[in-house]
């Protein structure tokens, strides 16, 4: 017997899950984002022109990096609560240490690439 579900972008974000859910669906979205940068990638490698202004771009660089940054934090934690099924009694305070540790991390990334992108 096959399992049935009927989960869509709308009913996901109504859904009160709240913290896992919501690094469920930014796993995901990440996860697109990455395969649009390869995709992106590959297409510079091929010579395509505009991609480089692309590139150039910081706000271009911070999207990048949030996919980046938030699919290996949250792989990461996903891993560990495999390797350790003990630890998802306490999957919500994980979540709250990944959430931590992104923010403090992207945070000082992204300061960095705008005083960069302004000539500071």
């Amino acid at each position: 017997m096959s399992l049935k579900r009927n989960v869509n972008l709308f009913s996901a974000l109504r859904y009160k899950g709240y913290g896992p859910m919501l690094a469920y669906l930014l796993h995901r979205i990440a996860g697109i984002g990455l395969f649009i940068f390869l995709t992106t990638y590959i297409l510079a490698l091929a010579g395509v022109g505009f991609i480089y202004t692309l590139y150039a771009n910081w706000l271009f660089q911070v999207l990048v990096l949030f996919c980046v940054l938030f699919h290996a934090i949250n792989g990461l934690r996903i891993t560990i609560l495999d390797l350790w099924p003990n630890l998802i009694h306490y999957q919500r305070q994980v979540i709250r240490v990944e959430w931590f540790v992104f923010v403090a991390v992207y945070g000082f990334a992204v300061f960095v690439i705008t005083r960069t992108a302004l000539g500071g």
